[in-house]
């Protein structure tokens, strides 16, 4: 066969592959198309976060019927701007967990019944892996890496030896960073979700109120937020006693500081202590601007290469979900239409094979 003809049959050209994603583990609907795990096509989000300002934080049933109303049209919108045609998928993606079992159902029977009605994969992928491999929309990630994940519910440092090998070697013990955040918000007055106001006030104060780091024991890489939690709580109570109403600022200053400076030298010592090459940060507390600039500036003066998504992909996002589950794609891991919600589902299970 001569050269001409082979380029007419497409012999050895790889495929693309076109993965239809969708995420909907707790208040936000989005859908998303991917291309070979690192463009995005589209990436469509409907928040609840004003729905759910009323009761100070989400609300699962409410949640759950929220995404019921949006998912067909957030799918919808996400193929029409992909400019792809539903044939054309290679694949359909959808978080399995963690999260809102309730939530998660949503976007699983959704996502179950495209790829029977479309006779299409179907690929449950892990929420956190997804948060990490948002990193992988706007750059190369490099092995082994070590990824910091802190969200609404997870705060953790993850070890990954290869693309989709995942090793916990800490994780929190109670609060997670971004619960923290939210009760801390609270405690000061904010509405929900409080960790950008938190955030904002503490980068604008020029006064600190000393609080406590929660070290733990020598050598751990876990983390422990709940005492600086109360910690933070004493000290209002301490300060609305004495009659006194300016010491917001001050608070939320000493509060990030305390929060941030933990994660930070875990998270350098971790790469001093292992093979990894790269940091990663990961999650919706990774949108904190001063998590983000502390972090960049530790890790360009001790010569580590890190790795921040944009903050368009720091938030939950159907796109990261997408990027996630091109790893199980490439591997040929596929689920079937019995694939239900886990809202604990592991990290280190969820690891592609070897």
């Amino acid at each position: 066969m001569n050269l001409e003809s082979a380029v007419e049959m497409n012999i050895d050209e790889p495929q693309d592959c076109y993965i239809l994603a969708v995420e909907t583990s707790c208040d936000e609907t989005s859908a998303a198309v991917i291309k070979n795990g690192n463009v995005v096509l589209s990436n469509v989000i409907a928040s609840q976060i004003e729905t759910h300002k009323a009761f100070g934080g989400v609300v699962p049933e409410v949640a759950s019927r929220k995404h019921v109303e949006s998912i067909t049209l957030i799918l919808e919108e996400a193929i029409q701007q992909a400019g792809i045609p539903p044939e054309k998928l290679s694949a359909i993606a959808v978080t399995e967990g963690p999260g809102l079992v309730g939530a998660l159902l949503v976007g699983i029977m959704a996502a179950k019944s495209l790829a029977f009605a479309l006779d299409k994969p179907l690929i449950g992928t892990h929420h956190i892996a997804g948060h990490i491999y948002a990193n992988q929309l706007t750059n190369e990630i490099l092995y082994p890496c070590m990824a910091l994940v802190v969200s609404g519910g997870h705060t953790e440092l993850v070890l990954m030896e290869k693309e989709g090998s995942f090793k916990l070697i800490g994780r929190t013990r109670d609060d997670a960073v971004g619960e923290a955040y939210d009760k801390v918000a609270r405690a000061l007055g904010f509405p929900y979700p409080g960790g950008p106001y938190v955030d904002k006030l503490a980068c604008e104060s020029e006064e600190v109120e000393t609080l406590p780091r929660a070290w733990l024991e020598p050598g751990s890489y876990d983390f422990s937020f709940s005492g600086l939690k109360s910690a933070v709580l004493n000290t209002v109570n301490q300060h609305r006693m004495r009659g006194e109403n300016e010491f917001h600022p001050a608070i939320a200053r000493g509060f990030q500081e305390s929060v941030i400076e933990v994660l930070v030298e875990k998270a350098v010592r971790a790469i001093g202590e292992t093979s990894a090459v790269q940091l990663l940060l990961c999650g919706g507390v990774a949108a904190n601007r001063g998590l983000r600039a502390a972090l960049s500036e530790r890790c360009q003066k001790e010569e580590i290469p890190l790795l921040i998504p944009p903050l368009v992909y720091c938030t939950d996002n159907a796109a990261m979900i997408g990027a996630a589950a091109y790893l199980k794609w490439k591997n040929g891991e596929f689920s079937d239409l019995a694939l239900k919600a886990e809202p604990s589902l592991s990290l280190e299970e969820w690891s592609v094979a070897t």
